[in-house]
């Protein structure tokens, strides 16, 4: 896309991610409320994606966890989570980066999001994106008898000329 143009394809897909952050951040504040869980499915391979060596061998694209009953130490982070799993009855830490997940399902509430990862090349982490500096210039106050009208001139307009009836 070009350089002059807004990414909403891009902007919507990190939106809905902070939807997934939020759940993810509320589940590990106050745990999961009645029959939800989630079905996370991510890419294995992406930048920033910890787990073990065996799991990415049998899972070398993606793999789908759940956090119902049995996960352990879930914290969450501004661009990341991280999990204890268990697998055959061996607890395995995960770390995820947001970006690489691309699917997040809660059956029970019939919540489902799916995305397309991002390229490894743009792989900036959600956190950094938006935290470009915004520059604000100074407003020059009116001058002279600008000044003393902007004072004086306070009028109430009424919106209902502009309404439809």
């Amino acid at each position: 896309m070009g350089q002059n143009r807004l990414d909403y394809e891009r902007l919507c897909a990190d939106a809905l991610r902070g939807v997934v952050r939020r759940a993810i951040a509320q589940v590990a504040e106050r745990g999961l409320p009645g029959g939800n869980h989630f079905l996370i499915t991510f890419k294995t391979g992406f930048p920033g994606v910890a787990m073990p060596d065996y799991l990415r061998e049998r899972y070398p694209d993606t793999i789908s966890v759940m956090l119902q009953y049995e996960f352990w130490n879930l914290e969450v982070e501004d661009d990341q989570f991280s999990v204890t799993l268990s697998f055959s009855d061996v607890r395995e830490r995960l770390t995820v980066p947001f970006l690489a997940v691309t699917a997040f399902v809660d059956p029970f509430a019939k919540f489902q999001l799916k995305f397309e990862a991002p390229a490894e090349s743009d792989a900036v982490p959600l956190a950094k994106r938006d935290k470009q500096p915004t520059v604000l210039k100074p407003v020059e106050a009116p001058k002279g008898d600008a000044q003393d009208k902007a004072k004086g001139s306070g009028e109430v307009v009424t919106l209902d000329a502009f309404r439809k009836k």
